[in-house]
Order: structure tokens, then C-alpha cells, then sequence
């Protein structure tokens, strides 16, 4: 099979790899569509912090990845044929081993709720592995990756109707935090992001936009929402968005830090009451939230991906250079063999 593998820091090339074996709790996938995340994948490549205190190169880059079941191990009960699994992705092959391995032609998915059943330890992380409704269109299905991580962190943040929500970051996270908000019932949502990127803000749903690179930028975020935001979700990472996001903050609301551009690097200053969301996500508990939403008509797949433009597996630089020079919020890689 043809994998990408990040082969040192900042090097990405596409390598023919041994098909990887499957397990008698595991399904074997074809891996159809994988979208690139901005900040994870671009992070990854260039082994950045917090990648590198676990990761060892070289690895499979990819990790929004959605598979065709096309066998199946002794053992599993819940995949059959055919069936299309969320976040599938190659283990480690030929001594390469898995950044999540999504960006391959063949990935291995696990029957986790089999191996739950059945006390099998390792089950626990393979819950993101989700089937897809036959439904749903398998490019649209990588949106499910990013709906889901920021919908679970939203809603444990505690975003419900009525309030007001600042969101730093227009990328695809920022986004989707915006669509969220919107549907969880938000009367306000800001966002402080790219200029480039105010159509698609506006189609997700946010009431009011800021330009960062505008002199009055802050100005304008604070004349939105003049007594303060009840959240402030950071969707980059960045140290000073934090410390701009903090000082528009409500006495007594919820700031959250959810990018990774400074991880590790980024204090909070004291000052009024707030709270520090730090609770995570659990990808796998709002799949059928997602869903839902998705099916009523309140995620539209067009603020995030182009259906029209796709990516071959063999031409990867070229979706993470549009990523690099902000053509595409997400770009889309095809992964199966065309035959």
C-alpha cells in the first residue's frame, strides 16, 4: 500500500508500505477520504511540541481518515463488509510507526465494543471508530473527526442557549466552534479570525467578525458584546489571543484553551473571577449529536471542505501547501485505489 510518512521533522514524502495485518478483533479497511487537519498535521510534520514527548519518527501521518470494511477478524461481531468506519487509520508497518495513520490506502479498524464484551484490554481508545450511516457521503464523513472532538468540548464547557461565545481562530476548529454555538443555542458568537475567512464564519453561524490583523481589532470584539463574553474558546493557541481573549471575558465566565500553536508555554493572568475549562473531550460521546445535526441541515460541509477539489494520496504537498497558503479550510485526500 502507499502510506505518507512524516520521515524526519518538516519531511513528508509517500512511501509503499506492507498491507498491515489484522487481528482477530479487527476489520480490514480501504481507506477512502482523509482530510487534513491544519494544526495537528502541520504540527506533526514538523514534530512539534507535544507530539514529540510520545511520537517516534517516522510515522503515518493522518488521523481523519474514514474506511470500507473489507474483511473481517474471527472475532468481530459489530463491522461486517462494506460497512464505513469513522478515524481508521494503519498501525505501525515495516517499522514505520502510526501518527494515527489515516493518510494510507489500508487502515485497521477494532471491534472495540466486541472487545469491551469480552474483557479484551485496549479498548477504551478505539471508540472514535464509529460506523457511518450509509447515508452520509464518506468525503463529508472526515468532518464527523472534527464535529465531534469540538462538539464534546464545547458542550462539557457548558455553552447553552442564551449566552454569549468568543471564539479566537478561524481555522477549522474555530469554525465548527462557531456552528456549535449556534446550534446549542447561543444568542452570541464572535469570532476573531482571518479576514479571508469571514464568508465562512458567517455560514457557520457567527453573529459578529473581527480581523486579527485589524489595528482595532480587540475594540471591535469588546463593542460586540459590551458586558463582557460569558465563554472564550482559543482555538489556536496562542499565548497572546489568550491574553486579548481574557480581558474581554465576563467576571465569572469560562475561558478555554483548545490549540496547540504555544502549548505548554501559555499562562493565565489574575484578575476577576473566571473559570479555566481544562476538562478535554471524549470524541466518541456525541458521534450521534453530530449526526443528528448534520441530518437536520445545521452543519454545512461547505464551510470546511471543497467536494469539488480533491487531492490524490501521491500529490499530499500540494493540499498542505493550499493549507499553508490559506486556499482551502480543509483540504480532501483521496486515499482508496482507483481501479
Amino acid at each position: 500500500m502507499k502510506a505518507a510518512v512524516v520521515e524526519s521533522a518538516g519531511k513528508l514524502i509517500v512511501r509503499e508500505l506492507s498491507v498491515p495485518e489484522m487481528g482477530e478483533y479487527e476489520a480490514m479497511c480501504e481507506l477512502l477520504f482523509g482530510a487534513v487537519c491544519t494544526g495537528t498535521d502541520t504540527h506533526l510534520i514538523n514534530f512539534h511540541a507535544p507530539f514529540c514527548y510520545w511520537m517516534t519518527m517516522p510515522y503515518i501521518l493522518g488521523h481523519e481518515s474514514i474506511g470500507r470494511v473489507v474483511k473481517v477478524g474471527a472475532k468481530v461481531r459489530n463491522y461486517k463488509a462494506g460497512d464505513i468506519i469513522t478515524r481508521v487509520g494503519s498501525p505501525a508497518v515495516d517499522g514505520i510507526s502510526s501518527g494515527w495513520g489515516g493518510f494510507a490506502e489500508i487502515g485497521i479498524a477494532s471491534d472495540w465494543r466486541a472487545m469491551q464484551e469480552d474483557g479484551i484490554a485496549g479498548w477504551q481508545d478505539k471508540t472514535v471508530q464509529q460506523i457511518l450511516p450509509a447515508d452520509i457521503d464518506p468525503a463529508v464523513g472526515t468532518m464527523f473527526i472534527t464535529w465531534r472532538e469540538t462538539l464534546s468540548y464545547i458542550t462539557r464547557m457548558g455553552v447553552k442557549p442564551g449566552v454569549s461565545v468568543l471564539i479566537t481562530g478561524s481555522g477549522s476548529n474555530g469554525l465548527a466552534f462557531a456552528a456549535h454555538a449556534r446550534n446549542l443555542g447561543a444568542a452570541k458568537v464572535v469570532m476573531v479570525g482571518s479576514g479571508n475567512r469571514k464568508s465562512n464564519a458567517e455560514l457557520a453561524g457567527v453573529t459578529d467578525f473581527a480581523d486579527y490583523k485589524s489595528a482595532d481589532c480587540w475594540e471591535k470584539a469588546r463593542e460586540f458584546a459590551p458586558e463582557g463574553y460569558d465563554f472564550v474558546i482559543d482555538a489556536v493557541g496562542k499565548a497572546s489571543m489568550v491574553a486579548a481573549g481574557q480581558k474581554v471575558l465576563k467576571s465569572g465566565g469560562t475561558i478555554g484553551i483548545y490549540g496547540l500553536d504555544e502549548a505548554g508555554s501559555i499562562t493565565l493572568s489574575p484578575g476577576n473571577t473566571f473559570t479555566f475549562y481544562n476538562g478535554g473531550y471524549d470524541e466518541a460521546e456525541t458521534h450521534d449529536a453530530v449526526l443528528k445535526f448534520y441530518r437536520a441541515g445545521k452543519l454545512n460541509p461547505t464551510v470546511w471542505i471543497d467536494r469539488e477539489q480533491i487531492f490524490e494520496l501521491d500529490d499530499i504537498a500540494s493540499a498542505f501547501e493550499a493549507v499553508r497558503k490559506r486556499e482551502i479550510v480543509k483540504p480532501l485526500i483521496r486515499l482508496y485505489w482507483v481501479k
